[in-house]
């Protein structure tokens, strides 16, 4: 398979085919955050109380999962290549789990819940991070990375989309179009992740240090200051949206009076906007730099979420802009983020000559869970402490409905204001990144040399950091 030179602008077929997986990944996200908390209340008979419990469990028993899949990645070695062995083995997880939950009926128990949710996030995780840590290799160039994890978010932009499709077009019960949705994402899955592992190039970055890192080394890649600001914004740009997620059903069916249909309708304009938000906020931030965007963004978020209160109930003519601008708005956060943490990456490595962007990812894939079992359990804790059900045909309270209200639509303007806030003063700009890559590009160049003398002539330089 052929191997990318240092800091070559990827082809858009092959960015296309390396962010492929990132569609049945997103859909399956959708359906998670969405569908699968009112699919687990709704029609298994699980308790508000108990779903918000069964789904914090998880998330927390799989916060150690990540990093000890980044350690294992970076230090995979193999003739198919670092990222594309744990690609294989996390598809099928994700599949079996899929089947298991999605196609699940009434009687389940929490336990059962619990035990294929932890494979579902187990599975996941390995694929994700995988495709994270393998992007920071495959594109080497600042702004290159804007563009190809602009790629990535667009792509599953497209799969969530496609799953609402899916959901719409299902005329059953509510339970039927969760099966339906289940069936979508376990067909593609494997056609996605070999057209990924078969297309895209692999280039491993040469080692100029034979030592593994120790837990102190890792520590330090913990509060390096560059990752503890990422870290946080990470976490509170996730918990923002990810809140609005797991009530959107909630909020605009029973708050906003919107019917069962239009509540997609509206989601599908939400997700969809991704894909325009990717490519704009991508392009953006080749221009004014990634942390100014992230900035900018958190502010228009907090003027696009408010909005979403201001628009008359039950009015599409309005809902579908305000969706769609707030999707617009909130597509920046991860994909821009993500590019950010792989030009640490190259900063760690630099310094270390070890690679750590398995690692460095799973940190900010780690805040993610975190903030999602935060907002699921707490949020539904509340709606529970206010009265609120969430049994199908269940009359609330008014009292129960603005908490639920007021959950969703300014909590999350809080939090995302918190992330805007940590990029403030940042240092690692195009600038910084250029002379990094500069630096590492010669090295590597210097490592391939001496490589092809140690093999052709059986003397061996000594090893040294640029």
């Amino acid at each position: 398979m052929a191997v990318s030179p240092p800091s070559q602008r990827l082809s858009l077929p092959v960015a296309l085919s390396f962010a492929s997986t990132a569609l049945p990944i997103a859909a399956i996200g959708l359906v998670m955050g969405v569908y699968l908390p009112r699919f687990f209340a709704g029609h298994l008979g699980l308790s508000m109380v108990a779903v918000g419990a069964a789904i914090t469990i998880v998330r927390l028993l799989d916060l150690a999962v990540d990093p000890l899949l980044g350690m294992a990645m970076d230090r995979t070695t193999s003739r198919w290549g670092r990222y594309r062995p744990w690609l294989v083995v996390g598809a099928p997880l994700v599949m079996a789990s899929v089947y298991m939950l999605f196609m699940a009926d009434t009687g389940v128990s929490e336990g059962f819940v619990i035990g294929w949710l932890l494979v579902l996030y187990l599975g996941i995780s390995i694929v994700t991070l995988a495709q994270a840590a393998w992007g920071a290799a495959l594109a080497t160039d600042y702004n290159d990375r804007s563009r190809v994890y602009g790629v990535i978010s667009a792509v599953g932009v497209i799969g969530a989309v496609l799953i609402l499709v899916v959901q719409l077009a299902v005329k059953g019960s509510f339970a039927d179009s969760v099966h339906a949705m289940g069936w979508f994402c376990i067909v593609l899955l494997p056609i996605t992740v070999t057209l990924c592992i078969w297309i895209s190039p692999e280039r491993v970055a040469p080692k100029t240090t034979g030592e593994h890192a120790s837990f102190s080394d890792y520590w330090k890649l913990i509060t390096r200051p560059e990752m503890m600001r990422l870290i946080l914004a990470d976490f509170v740009m996730a918990l923002g949206p990810g809140t609005t997620a797991a009530l959107y059903l909630f909020f605009f069916h029973d708050a906003r009076g919107y019917t069962g249909p239009q509540t997609s309708i509206l989601l599908m304009f939400y997700i969809a906007a991704g894909l325009a938000g990717a490519i704009f906020w991508s392009w953006l931030a080749q221009k004014m730099g990634k942390h100014r965007t992230l900035m900018l963004t958190s502010v228009c978020y907090a003027f696009t979420q408010s909005a979403l209160m201001i628009i008359p109930k039950a009015t599409m003519a309005l809902a579908i802009p305000g969706m769609f601008a707030v999707g617009f708005v909130s597509s920046a956060f991860v994909l821009i983020v993500r590019a950010m943490v792989a030009d640490v990456a190259d900063e760690v490595r630099l310094e270390t000559g070890e690679e750590r962007a398995g690692l460095l990812y799973a940190l900010v894939t780690t805040t993610q869970k975190i903030g999602g079992a935060i907002t699921v359990g707490i949020s539904f804790t509340v709606l529970g402490m206010v009265g609120y059900n969430a049994s199908e045909g269940a009359v609330n309270t008014p009292e129960a409905i603005r908490g639920l209200e007021l959950c969703y639509v300014f909590a999350p303007i809080i939090l995302v204001f918190v992330g805007g806030a940590c990029f403030i003063g940042w240092k690692l700009d195009a600038a910084r990144h250029g002379e990094v890559r500069r630096q590492l590009d010669l090295r590597d160049a210097l490592a391939a040399e001496a490589g092809v003398l140690a093999t052709n002539s059986g003397v061996s330089l000594p090893d040294a950091k640029a």
